[in-house]
């Protein structure tokens, strides 16, 4: 009777130490459940995008976003994504955005061109492209140098005409190479607004073109001066001397003439004395 009486105490332990365990793990899952955040499904590259070529649809797939995440420019349907071209590279796993895709219309390196923006070919040669070592996604300054012989002593200028423009192909390459390996090319695209395009067309055909190589985190844009060959060779130049002011105009003034005095009036007596005469002078008016 002890033993039976035993046994079913240790039943109803182990069923009230079940069902105990069993409330507060529903409990546990319940609020782990609440504080997990909302997702809602967009469309992500499956392998890495490359830009300039339409986008197959095998290559998207769909991927949990949270909602939390306010992110402009996500899509949620595969259709609204396949076919398109990107501008910019996508990594796999990563969202594809709006601003990722080219218009239906544009192909090749075209799609890349942002609106509002142009694509400006420049002819280069080994030192023009830094030893090779440009390459598209590059950032670069453009310097010309201009030799003027206008006056009878000819000057040579170099000054920067462009600042941290972005390559967008060397020849007819639009990605890096994987190695880094340089490549010596003839023909370097850049993407410039229009009046940068204007400019460097000008600097190719008035002068020499030359690429600075700057690094890709730097987006500051020094004004620096033009440099021409007095200040290369260490020259002093005087700085022009002011204008010396002009010396007023002298007023003439016509000298007036002297006043003729009126000729005195005199009084003349001769006083004869002893057979002398003697002859005296008086003015009429004595002062």
């Amino acid at each position: 009777m002890g033993t039976r009486r035993l046994g079913f105490a240790l039943v109803a332990a182990l069923i009230i130490s079940v069902s105990v365990t069993s409330i507060f793990y529903v409990r546990m899952v319940r609020t782990q459940g609440s504080a997990r955040p909302k997702t809602r499904s967009i469309v992500g590259a499956r392998v890495a995008l490359q830009p300039g070529t339409p986008i197959a649809a095998e290559d998207l797939t769909q991927i949990n976003w949270p909602q939390s995440v306010a992110l402009d420019g996500l899509i949620e349907k595969k259709e609204d994504v396949s076919g398109h071209v990107l501008v910019y590279a996508v990594a796999a796993n990563e969202p594809v955005m709006r601003r990722d895709l080219a218009s239906s219309s544009s192909l090749g390196l075209a799609a890349r061109i942002p609106d509002g923006m142009r694509a400006s070919a420049v002819k280069t040669n080994e030192v023009m492209n830094v030893a090779g070592f440009i390459f598209p996604g590059s950032r670069v300054d453009v310097l010309v140098t201009l030799r003027s012989e206008a006056t009878s002593a000819s000057t040579t200028t170099t000054r920067t005409v462009l600042q941290n423009v972005q390559v967008l192909s060397t020849g007819t390459k639009t990605e890096p190479d994987p190695s880094g390996k340089p490549e010596n090319v003839t023909v370097v695209t850049l993407l410039v607004t229009p009046e940068q395009s204007e400019k460097l067309a000008l600097a190719q055909n008035q002068g020499t073109i030359q690429f600075v190589l700057r690094n890709g985190g730097d987006s500051a844009k020094p004004d620096t001066p033009a440099v021409d060959m007095a200040e290369l060779a260490g020259i002093h130049k005087e700085p022009p001397a002011p204008p010396q002011p002009q010396p007023a105009p002298k007023r003439v003034v016509a000298a007036a003439k002297p006043a003729v005095a009126p000729a005195a009036v005199l009084y003349v007596v001769e006083t004869v004395a002893n057979g002398k005469v003697t002859t005296a002078k008086f003015p009429a008016n004595p002062e």
